[in-house]
C-alpha cells in the first residue's frame, strides 16, 4: 500500500480500527445498535468507484463479501446492506452493514436513524476481538 494514505477525518471520529485487508482497512461504526463496518481502499485520492484501477475494484468487492461473510457468521441478520454513500464524506468507503427486522431503523436506512449509541468499552473491545477474528477465519 502506499504511505500517503490518511484516513478522512470524520470517519476517524466515528469508527474504531479493527484492521488491514491487502486493499482496505476495515473500521467499526461507533454505534452499538447495528453490526455495521467501513471499508476503505488505502488509495490516495479514491472518491469514486471509478476511482480505482480494475484489480482493485475487484478486490474491494472480494473483501465486502468477506465482510458480510463475517458479519453472517457473527449475528445471523435478516439483511446485509452494502452501499457506497460520499454526501457527508467524500474518501471512498463502502458500508458493510448487518440489519435485523426489530432494529431500530428497520425498514429504512440506518443513517439518520437515531443519533449514535456509543459502546462500552467492555462491549467494544469484545466487538473488535469478534470482528478480527472473523475476519481472518
Amino acid at each position: 500500500m502506499t504511505d500517503d494514505f490518511a484516513l478522512h477525518e470524520r470517519l476517524e471520529a466515528d469508527t474504531a480500527f479493527i484492521s488491514d485487508l491487502p486493499l482496505t482497512r476495515v473500521l467499526l461504526m461507533r454505534d452499538v445498535r447495528y453490526p455495521w463496518l467501513i471499508l476503505v481502499p488505502r488509495r490516495p485520492g479514491a472518491v469514486d468507484l471509478d476511482s480505482l484501477a480494475q484489480d482493485d475494484l475487484r478486490d474491494l468487492f472480494l473483501e465486502a463479501r468477506l465482510a458480510s461473510l463475517a458479519l453472517k457468521r457473527l449475528f445471523t441478520p435478516d439483511r446485509i446492506n452494502v452501499g457506497a454513500l460520499g454526501n457527508m464524506v467524500t474518501q471512498l468507503h463502502l458500508h458493510v452493514i448487518a440489519r435485523f427486522e426489530d432494529d431500530d431503523a428497520w425498514p429504512g436506512p440506518v443513517w439518520g436513524a437515531h443519533p449514535a449509541l456509543p459502546y462500552d468499552a467492555a462491549t467494544l473491545e469484545e466487538r473488535l476481538h469478534q470482528l478480527r477474528a472473523a475476519l481472518t477465519h
